[in-house]
């Protein structure tokens, strides 16, 4: 039905293949590239031994267009799923423009030398993927991806009108290091460390970074996972959502984190081992946040001792027949199962198989449109069905509690 090209070979790379594999009906032509053709060659070796699909492979440096525009050439895909970097974003983009092909992605741009990301760069493409009668799909994993679909699955079909959401994403599990982070160490300490934001009344509020001693927190208590910290955070898929949930007044995200990673980070702040500047050390030019990933545990490998479970999903409160609610959309994942399943921890799943499904939506035409979207601009029925046969069951419930204000 559909030849894919998949591009990053990490983590969400491994379950984005493997799942497409498992639906070898709609993508009947499956290739992987990385900059590191040894990963792709030992996925593909998993998945012909696991599932019997044989896929193909390549190595590309998505840093350079002409090495992506050669590839695209050569594969000739229906779509490019692109779960490498987030610095390459506009590259594979560029590319995808050049040799006329549809784009999705799981995570927005950010520019290398700054901790700072938002969607202005790739919405700024959006005349260029209409004039070419293509589609780019942004941030299509759980969050951004799945939050975003439930909030549209709430407007459609839950609310008259949504005033707030807050965005809530644990992860109870135990890896089993002292410290580790459950994907891209680079991307990830990037993200946590910078300055916080939420959405009030029309307008971006900041508060300090988690590592702060005033930084905004609660304790919330999460079905399964029971009372976690939870810790105001700025995430990308509150910038889609203010514009696309109609009279939306409050959106904010929280996230877990335990004493011990916080400890470490910010240790490792301190010490400067989170710098993404270059430093001089015995005549070379390193960058320090770089040099920590080396010495960090390989997300990809965190999976086969991981225990506990993720809980994602989003509170909401509005009306309904001008009567006032709050619903409760949520995920469960287990870290064991997906390791048995696609051997991954849950992070990773919990990413890959959303991009799965968005690429489903797209190859079978569920989705088609022309220009740059974000997921809660589509209709999310389709989607939320294939969350249920896909191993990302979700409950909507009534919530009763009270969160801060």
């Amino acid at each position: 039905m559909s030849r894919i090209l998949i591009i990053g070979a990490g983590g969400v790379g491994n379950v984005v293949v493997k799942k497409c594999a498992m639906h070898s009906e709609v993508f009947t032509d499956i290739w992987l590239a990385s900059r590191t053709l040894s990963k792709c060659e030992d996925v593909r070796l998993e998945v012909e031994q696991l599932l019997g699909v044989k896929i193909k492979t390549a190595q590309v440096d998505a840093d350079v267009v002409a090495e992506l525009v050669a590839l695209l050439q050569k594969v000739q895909p229906e779509l490019v799923i692109n779960v490498a970097l987030p610095y390459q974003d506009l590259t594979i983009m560029d590319a995808c423009l050049l040799c006329g092909v549809n784009y999705l992605d799981t995570a927005n741009y950010e520019p290398e030398d700054s901790a700072h990301f938002e969607y202005s760069w790739q919405w700024a493409y959006q005349e260029k993927f209409k004039e070419k009668g293509l589609m780019a799909l942004l941030g299509c994993g759980f969050d951004p991806g799945v939050t975003n679909i439930f909030c549209s699955y709430a407007q459609k079909h839950l609310f008259d009108t949504i005033e707030s959401i807050d965005i809530l994403d644990c992860n109870a599990g135990d890896h089993g290091h002292p410290f580790a982070t459950n994907f891209n160490p680079e991307i990830n300490i990037r993200e946590v460390t910078q300055v916080v934001r939420h959405w009030r009344d029309g307008q971006w509020i900041e508060t300090p970074p988690i590592l702060e001693d005033d930084c905004v927190h609660f304790s919330f208590d999460y079905p399964v996972a029971g009372p976690k910290e939870s810790y105001l955070l700025y995430h990308e898929e509150m910038e889609s959502l203010v514009k696309h949930i109609n009279g939306l007044k409050r959106i904010r995200f929280w996230m877990t984190f335990g004493q011990p990673y916080l400890t470490h980070l910010k240790v490792l702040e301190n010490v400067g081992m989170t710098r993404i500047d270059e430093v001089e050390f015995e005549g070379q030019k390193i960058i320090p946040i770089r040099f920590l990933k080396a010495l960090l545990p390989d997300p990809g490998s965190l999976g086969s001792n991981y225990s506990g479970k993720t809980v994602i999903g989003c509170i909401l409160k509005g009306k309904k027949d001008g009567k006032e609610l709050q619903k409760y959309i949520y995920n469960v994942c287990d870290h064991a199962e997906a390791f048995k399943e696609v051997q991954s921890q849950a992070v990773s799943y919990t990413t890959g198989v959303p991009a799965m499904i968005g690429a489903m939506m797209m190859v079978k035409g569920v989705w088609k449109q022309e220009g740059v979207y974000n997921v809660e601009q589509l209709d999310p029925d389709l989607f939320m069905e294939e969350l249920m046969n896909n191993g990302l069951p979700w409950l909507v419930t009534d919530y009763t509690g009270k969160l801060p204000e």
